[in-house]
């Protein structure tokens, strides 16, 4: 599946696994394998896969849209830009707080469990990007930066997990 050996995807999906399925998947997106339909209005996501080890996610992102500053839960994560650029703002209280990074088509990231951040388009061009998690979503809890106190406050959390 996506040119990954099934017994490398075990219920142990570590981030060299995920970012490199991440990878593989961008590039089939690439290569027109996988549809993304990008609508104005909301961002658009497709599960493309799932199973007891991992969920595989292509989302299209117009200009403008992003996720709010959240978790995954008890899921390791990682994701791929196929497309576009997007910005990430990663909370690293350990370097003050709210920082960003930019993430330009072909550039991959993980993120361990406990890693909160949000992603956005500030880009005028649409962009896509391919994400990963293990095990997959089940829980996504969403939260403000409280600047006084310098930390995060959970404002809710879903039950499900959509990706972000």
């Amino acid at each position: 599946m996506f040119g990954i050996e099934a017994s490398t995807l075990d219920l142990n999906c570590g981030l060299g696994t995920l970012t490199a399925l991440t990878r593989r998947v961008a590039a089939e997106a690439l290569a027109g394998l996988h549809e993304v339909p990008i609508d104005p209005e909301r961002r658009c996501y497709r599960r493309l896969s799932s199973d007891d080890g991992f969920d595989v996610w292509l989302i299209g992102w117009a200009t403008g849209q992003a996720t709010e500053l959240h978790d995954h839960g008890d899921s390791l994560g990682a994701l791929t830009v196929v497309s576009g650029s997007l910005s990430e703002r990663r909370w690293a209280p350990h370097r003050g707080g709210i920082r960003v990074r930019a993430l330009r088509a072909g550039r991959s990231q993980g993120f361990r469990v406990g890693h909160v951040h949000d992603v956005v388009n500030l880009s005028s061009i649409s962009a896509v990007s391919v994400h990963a998690y293990s095990p997959p979503l089940t829980v996504m809890s969403y939260y403000e930066v409280d600047a006084a106190a310098a930390a995060l406050r959970r404002v809710r959390t879903t039950p499900y997990g959509l990706p972000g």
